[in-house]
């Protein structure tokens, strides 16, 4: 059985690390590279870096931030925003990043998928979905959650698996900063309609709400940020409170 994962997401805008609710009312949550080196050594399993209004501002990535904490840490680093075209890709993957987080330029293009899966391997390529419910049915959003799209949730995460995505990591905007647990529903059927791994983001607010995510929608990795920017949960007492409720954790 693969070990579960638990990931720390680092939100980026302007070179500062923040955080909100609902993807909004943002606030300052401390140093890329320090937080990077501190989840490094608490036992992170892996490192999100996602710069929130590069495609919003039409921008490309921060390189040389990511730079810096690939440099600092010793874990596998996904990076996200900005991305629209494989030579993207490449330059993040040179600058130290394992895996890319492709959102906004996947719902235009769809194809990218394929052809980035293609050339850097699935396994580098994550699908990024932000979803929020609109009347009852869960929509697709892009732009750092700034635009809603035609696309709906379900449907559109089976066609990336489809497509050639390595991986989907799934945030619940309604759930966003909320501290109310996972979107337990979607994910359960998500990760039932798919078979790679899914990565839960947005809500968690207690030990419990992981375990939920596990065991319930039975996703491979749950991602948090605030809780752990704000050291409201340290990973370690964490991963030690799953493994007592018999989920295979890395220690």
């Amino acid at each position: 059985m693969v070990s579960k994962r638990i990931i720390p997401c680092l939100d980026v805008k302007d070179g500062k690390v923040v955080k909100g609710t609902n993807f909004v009312n943002l606030v300052d949550a401390g140093d890329a590279v320090e937080l990077a080196e501190r989840y490094t050594s608490e036992g992170a399993d892996e490192l999100v870096f996602l710069d929130i209004t590069a495609s919003a501002e039409k921008r490309k990535t921060l390189v040389s931030l990511v730079e810096k904490v690939a440099k600092a840490i010793r874990i596998p680093f996904t990076v996200g925003g900005g991305i629209s075209e494989l030579s993207d890709i490449e330059v993040l993957l040179k600058a130290g990043a394992d895996k890319v987080s492709l959102n906004s330029s996947i719902v235009k293009n769809p194809d990218l998928i394929t052809m980035a899966s293609k050339r850097f391997g699935s396994q580098a390529i994550v699908a990024a979905i932000d979803i929020k419910r609109i009347a009852g049915v869960y929509k697709v959003f892009v732009k750092g959650g700034r635009e809603e799209t035609p696309l709906e949730g379900l449907p559109w995460c089976i066609k990336a698996a489809e497509l050639g995505a390595g991986e989907i990591l799934l945030t619940s905007m309604d759930k966003d900063g909320t501290k109310d647990g996972y979107d337990l529903e979607f994910l359960k059927e998500l990760t039932k309609q798919v078979s790679i791994p899914v990565i839960a983001s947005g809500g968690a607010g207690k030990m419990e709400d992981f375990l939920d995510a596990f065991k319930f929608a039975n996703v491979d990795a749950c991602l948090a940020a605030s809780l752990f920017h704000f050291n409201i949960l340290e990973i370690k007492k964490l991963k030690g409170f799953l493994k007592d409720n018999e989920i295979k954790v890395r220690l």
